[in-house]
C-alpha cells in the first residue's frame, strides 16, 4: 500500500472516531440537560440557557430552539473560521438538539434542584469534554467565542465564556423570576468546568515540591532511594542573607508528596519547603503521548 493511500485511510478512521466521540459527548450533554437541568429550570449558560427561557415562556422545544439560535453563528463561522471545524459544529449542534428533544419526552430523574444542579453539571461537563476531545463543538458559546476571537484574538477564551454564561444565567433569573435558579445554576457551571478539567487532565494531579536545605544532596539521594523520584538542584540566593544556596525541585504525585516532605524534615528539621500544584507533567514516570 502506498504512503498516500495509507494516510488517507488513517484520516478517514480518525474522522469516524471523532464523529463517534462527538455523538457520545452530545448524548451525555443532552442527558444532563433534559433529565436534570431543564425540568428544574436550571442551565449551564450558553444557548441552552436562552432556550430554557423560550421553553418555559413560549413552550418551544429546547433542542429546536438551540439549533435556530445557532444559525446566524453558522453563517458567520463559515466566513471567519475553518470549514472543517464549522462542519463538526453543525453536526454537534444537530445531534445535541435532536437528543435533547428526544430525552425531554422522558420523566426527569429528580425534582430536587440541588441534585439536578450537581448531576446535570457533571454530565454536561463530561459530555462537553468528550466533544472537545473530538475537536468539535456544539455551537452556542464555544462557537461564538471562536468567532469573536477571529476578530479580537487577544481576548481570553475563558473570560469570554464566563462573561457570556453570567449574562445568560442572569437572564434566566430575570425572566423566570427566581433567584434560586441563578444560585443552583452556578453550582452546575462550576461542576461542569471541574469535570472538563478532570476528563482532560485525569485525576492523578501532579505536584511540585521545592526544598531549600544545606543537606540538599542527602535529601535528594533519599528521595531517589525511597520514592524513586528524581530531583533537580537549582542555584538560588537568599536576598535577606545574601547567601548562595541550592534548592531542590521535585515533581511527584499527590500521594508521594507527604513522603518527600517527611524525608526532608527528618534529615533537616530547618529545611524550607514549598508545595505547589503542577497542571501537567510529561516524561519519565508521568504521562507520555
Amino acid at each position: 500500500m502506498d504512503y498516500g493511500k495509507e494516510k488517507k485511510i488513517l484520516k478517514v478512521k480518525q474522522y469516524f472516531y471523532e464523529m463517534l466521540l462527538l455523538a457520545i459527548g452530545c448524548f451525555i450533554m443532552a442527558s444532563g440537560t433534559a433529565l436534570f437541568l431543564l425540568p428544574n429550570e436550571l442551565s449551564t449558560g450558553g444557548f441552552s440557557g436562552i432556550a430554557t427561557i423560550f421553553y418555559y415562556l413560549l413552550k418551544l422545544p429546547m433542542g429546536a430552539t438551540i439549533f435556530i439560535l445557532n444559525i446566524p453563528l453558522f453563517i458567520l463561522g463559515y466566513i471567519r473560521i475553518g470549514k472543517i471545524f464549522l462542519s463538526k459544529s453543525i453536526i454537534g449542534t444537530t445531534l445535541l438538539s435532536l437528543f435533547i428533544d428526544f430525552l425531554d419526552e422522558f420523566m426527569p430523574l429528580t425534582q430536587d434542584k440541588l441534585l439536578a444542579s450537581v448531576y446535570g453539571g457533571i454530565l454536561v461537563g463530561i459530555g462537553s469534554a468528550i466533544t472537545l476531545k473530538a475537536t468539535a463543538s456544539t455551537g452556542g458559546t464555544d462557537l461564538m467565542v471562536y468567532i469573536v476571537r477571529s476578530y479580537k484574538p487577544h481576548y481570553y477564551t475563558s473570560t469570554l465564556i464566563t462573561a457570556i454564561d453570567i449574562i445568560i444565567v442572569g437572564m434566566n433569573v430575570i425572566f423566570l423570576k427566581n433567584i434560586e435558579i441563578g444560585l443552583y445554576s452556578a453550582i452546575a457551571i462550576y461542576l461542569m468546568g471541574k469535570m472538563i478539567d478532570i476528563v482532560f487532565e485525569g485525576v492523578n494531579f501532579t505536584k511540585i515540591i521545592f526544598i531549600v536545605s544545606k543537606k540538599y544532596d542527602e535529601i535528594s539521594r533519599e528521595i531517589d532511594k525511597k520514592i524513586d523520584r528524581g530531583s533537580t538542584a537549582i542555584y538560588a540566593r537568599g536576598m535577606y542573607t545574601n547567601a548562595d544556596r541550592m534548592m531542590l525541585m521535585c515533581v511527584a504525585s499527590r500521594s508521594e508528596i507527604s513522603k518527600i516532605k517527611q524525608i526532608a524534615t527528618n534529615i533537616d528539621r530547618n529545611s524550607f519547603i514549598i508545595i505547589s500544584n503542577a497542571r501537567e507533567a510529561w516524561g519519565k514516570g508521568f504521562k507520555r503521548e
